[in-house]
């Protein structure tokens, strides 16, 4: 019994990782934190308000937000500067799912709800499984990942010329496939990086950001589809 509790002990602090990156990981899930939180003041600005519900401009200024970030370099001095940087696209990555959520409002507002559980629940149960693992095999899944990225995005533009529902599911559930996998990667790319001495956990909070925002996009669709369909049926 004792031998097990130790053993639960060590697993539950993550005794395989390094003084260092355990406090680098905070950082990152702080900032992470704070990121997500200004996505949904940005969400809400566009729903509940009149103001910057131009996409375009929206799109322009998270562009440039990005840009900014990633062109200035990370140390004390820019550390202020570049947390900004972060929160202005994540605030505008916020406002640019003003449009989305709104149809899901229409459809039924519980998908919101759901949609935000069930992004949280499979965002901490593949980080906990990357955390507790001491081997980086996934680290060699960024070249397929980005590849299939590439050929979503692919056979995204060719479906503006078919206009094929079957090939639009398809789309949706390897998206959202890929992006579940993109954060297990992005958090033993992480580990592996601080383990190396790349301390920018600003842009590590972005990166699993990122993944986030589209695994919640993408099963925000997929549920809303389903009711709609469910509805359909029930009206016939």
């Amino acid at each position: 019994m004792a031998d097990f509790q130790k053993k639960l002990e060590n697993l539950t602090k993550f005794h395989h990782l390094s003084k260092s990156v355990k406090e680098h990981l905070k950082c990152v899930y702080g900032t992470l934190a704070i990121g997500m939180a200004l996505a949904a003041a940005g969400a809400y600005v566009h729903i509940f308000t009149a103001l910057l519900r131009n996409g375009f401009l929206t799109l322009i200024a998270s562009i440039a937000c990005l840009f900014a970030l990633y062109s200035t370099p990370h140390n004390r001095t820019t550390e202020k500067r570049r947390l900004a940087y972060f929160g202005g696209f994540t605030f505008c990555a916020g406002i640019s799912l003003g449009p989305l959520l709104e149809r899901l409002i229409m459809i039924d507002p519980s998908i919101i709800t759901t949609a935000l559980t069930g992004t949280a629940m499979i965002f901490i149960c593949f980080s906990l499984s990357t955390l507790y693992s001491n081997k980086r095999p996934s680290l060699f899944l960024g070249g397929l990942l980005s590849s299939g990225i590439s050929c979503l995005l692919v056979v995204s533009l060719a479906n503006i010329f078919f206009r094929s529902n079957l090939i639009f599911q398809f789309e949706l559930y390897v998206g959202f496939g890929i992006f579940c996998l993109f954060v297990i990667y992005d958090t033993q790319m992480i580990i592996y990086k601080r383990e190396n001495g790349d301390d920018d956990y600003i842009k590590h909070s972005l990166d699993l950001f990122i993944d986030m925002i589209e695994i919640f996009r993408y099963l925000a669709i997929i549920l809303g589809n389903k009711e709609q369909g469910k509805k359909k049926k029930r009206d016939d």
